[in-house]
């Protein structure tokens, strides 16, 4: 109860409350003051509620029903699990201001002030309400009840997006540096817009380039369309593909099922599901459904039934033990008495029983084999639709294998055949390199004697130098080639140029002549536009002091009505709780004043009279009982000494004792020492 009080108090004195309490003049407030102290913790977790419990102040009653069913919104479990009774009590708390049950109702609210904040904005939108059934008869009045229910749902996922919007951790902060960001870039690209715009209006037939341009555009997205759509199609014709290629393996199978078959084994087949389907329906199927119902009544009777004891089942237990000893007594009587016919009987009835038994497990056998059939048939799809994802291509056939292997086997050969093609080339190539290398030696000793030649000729060099004049020379006559070529496309280009530059100079000069018209307007409009921004900055200044000294003095006459309305609720408080204090006054002289002792009895003057004596009474004995002990204390303070005494003497006795026992048994011990010396 303390730490009950002690967190109240400080959650109390934060904010937004900042009452200033400490534990004893919390513990010291008023019924009166407790309900005030309650309004306000309502009121600041749904402004709602405040205002009701104003409206409900003036009748008790009002007030104790607006109050739970506030607390029955914010689900306190205290409210929630009690009955009608222990409600109404709890009501007439609440109305009275109880300590009991005011000081659990704040620790449970100011606990979870923002959980219930939540709920109580959710509460003026959630809480749907209940319009009777003869209403929603009328068509006007059930579409609006329709759309009040679709709203409410669409409240539910606005809400539900806003809260996951909270956890993920996007902060307003972050939210603004993005925009920002976002607004420079924009900047940024309607600049760079409009240099592109400058840019392209120099070009001749920019219009109409810039309309092909988003021609191509769009038919680029359309061909992104298209190919999204190709790729759609692809993967529904693989599907298809795929389905196909299921069905044909399976019209295969029955085509080979119906190849190998005569007619008259179909027939058989057909006979033999038709009776294993019937044996189903008309005797398995009813036999395990009684057997099922027979279970369930038996187990809707047990559960119907009390609750039983170790002693109920041992009686059970014992019963069925007796039942168990009465029928195997009546087997016995029954095999005694029987006569040869019904032994044969009986021989037949065991076995038309084993067979039937044998039936039923072969049957068994049967729908598990078919169960375990289908769930292969559903792994090998699955297995096949894997397989097809992971590899591109379905599992093959047995026939399919075949062929498989036939064009492996070719394809083997060929393989053989290229090889023996690549050690060929491979061999040819050897050759090749090893001539091309004995033609480089032949030419480098050629070279060797050429360079002899020159020099005993004296013309060392000479073959090097021909072959570079000739080379340069041809360099050159094709870098001569490319400069008139480039000469001829500048000419050219510099003629189109001015032949631009002409034209635009004509088609250019009506617009600079309207430019320049619009921007003399254009200033003029600026300007006073300028004007009008001055006076409406005036004008809007002046409305803004004149809102701001309307809203201090509503606010002002706000506060003095909220404190007149509160001094009035405390007002009211107080001569409610002096009318039950001056009815309990009445009562208590009406009962004094009463010739009836019964009646005097009860009243509490007599109640308190008697309780006086009682604890006099009391007293002078505690008293007598303390002079009886404050006499025998020195006699017994003596006695215990002495028995401390007498307590340490026979301690001191007891360790003689002990002593004189190890010495005696010590000297023992010598003496027969002495002995075994003596006899060697």
């Amino acid at each position: 109860m303390g730490d009950q009080m002690q967190f109240i108090v400080e959650k109390l004195n934060q904010e937004p409350f900042r009452k200033n309490y400490n534990l004893i003049s919390f513990d010291s407030l008023e019924s009166v003051q407790l309900l005030q102290l309650l309004n306000d913790v309502l009121g600041e977790i749904d402004p709602k509620v405040r205002r009701a419990l104003r409206a409900a102040h003036a009748s008790c009653s009002g007030f104790g029903t607006e109050m739970c069913f506030s607390l029955g919104l914010a689900q306190y479990l205290l409210v929630s699990s009690l009955s009608l009774s222990h409600r109404s009590a709890f009501r007439q708390g609440l109305v009275t201001g109880s300590k009991p049950v005011i000081h659990p109702l704040l620790h449970w609210l100011l606990q979870r002030t923002s959980e219930l904040k939540k709920r109580a904005y959710l509460a003026r939108f959630l809480v749907k309400l209940e319009v009777p059934a003869e209403f929603l008869q009328d068509d006007t009045v059930a579409d609006i009840n329709k759309q009040y229910e679709e709203l409410m749902e669409a409240f539910k996922n606005l809400h539900k997006e806003y809260e996951q919007l909270k956890i993920s951790g996007l902060s307003t902060a972050e939210i603004r540096r993005d925009i920002s960001a976002m607004e420079e870039e924009k900047d940024q690209l309607v600049k760079r817009v409009e240099r592109l715009k400058k840019r392209v209006e120099t070009v001749q037939n920019h219009q109409r380039m810039l309309e092909i341009a988003r021609q191509l555009r769009l038919e680029k997205e359309r061909e992104e369309s298209l190919a999204q759509q190709k790729q759609e199609q692809k993967s529904q014709l693989f599907h298809a593909e795929q389905r196909l290629q299921r069905v044909q393996l399976q019209l295969k199978e029955m085509q080979d099922a119906v190849a190998d078959s005569k007619p008259e084994s179909l027939m058989k087949k057909l006979e033999e599901e038709i009776n294993f389907s019937s044996y189903l329906v008309t005797e398995k199927m009813p036999r395990e459904l009684e057997s099922k119902k027979a279970s369930v009544y038996l187990l809707q009777k047990v559960v119907a039934e009390p609750a039983m004891t170790q002693s109920d089942l041992t009686a059970l237990q014992s019963e069925i033990n007796e039942v168990n000893a009465q029928m195997n007594q009546l087997i016995e009587k029954r095999m005694m008495k029987c006569e040869p016919t019904d032994s044969k009987f009986s021989m037949y009835r065991q076995q038309a029983s084993i067979i039937s038994r044998k039936k039923e497990a072969k049957a068994e056998e049967l729908q598990a084999a078919k169960e375990e059939m289908s769930r292969l048939e559903k792994q090998v799809q699955q297995r096949s639709s894997q397989a097809h994802e992971l590899e591109g291509s379905e599992i093959l056939t047995e026939d399919e294998l075949k062929q498989y292997v036939n064009k492996l086997r070719s394809k083997n050969t060929l393989y053989k055949k290229k090889r023996l093609e690549i050690a060929e080339i491979t061999a040819e190539y050897g050759i090749l390199q090893r001539t091309e290398e004995l033609l480089k030696q032949r030419h480098e000793a050629i070279q060797q004697q050429l360079q002899m030649i020159e020099e005993k000729k004296g013309i060392s060099g000479y073959s090097y130098t021909q072959e570079e004049l000739e080379r340069v020379s041809a360099v050159k006559s094709e870098m001569d080639e490319m400069k008139g070529q480039t000469l001829d496309n500048m000419s050219e280009m510099v003629k189109k140029l001015n032949a631009v530059v002409a034209e635009k100079k004509a088609s250019l000069a009506p617009v600079i002549k309207e430019l320049r018209q619009l921007r003399q307007k254009c200033q003029e409009l600026t300007q006073e536009c300028d004007e009008k921004k001055i006076q409406y900055d005036s004008c809007a200044a002046g409305l803004e002091s004149n809102r701001s000294a309307l809203e201090q003095e509503v606010k002002g006459l706000l506060e003095e009505c909220a404190q007149e309305e509160s001094n009035y609720r405390y007002v009211h408080c107080m001569k409610r709780t002096l009318e039950v204090q001056l009815q309990r006054a009445k009562a208590e002289m009406k009962a004094y004043v009463s010739p009836d002792p019964q009646e005097r009895r009860k009243a509490i003057r007599e109640q308190y009279t008697r309780m006086i004596l009682e604890q006099e009474n009391l007293g002078k004995k505690l008293r007598e009982k303390q002079k009886l002990v404050r006499e025998s204390h020195g006699p017994n303070m003596k006695q215990r000494k002495m028995w401390q005494d007498f307590e340490q003497l026979m301690e001191c006795k007891r360790e003689c004792f002990q002593k004189q026992q190890n010495q005696a048994a010590i000297g023992q011990v010598i003496q027969e020492g002495g002995k075994d010396r003596l006899v060697l």
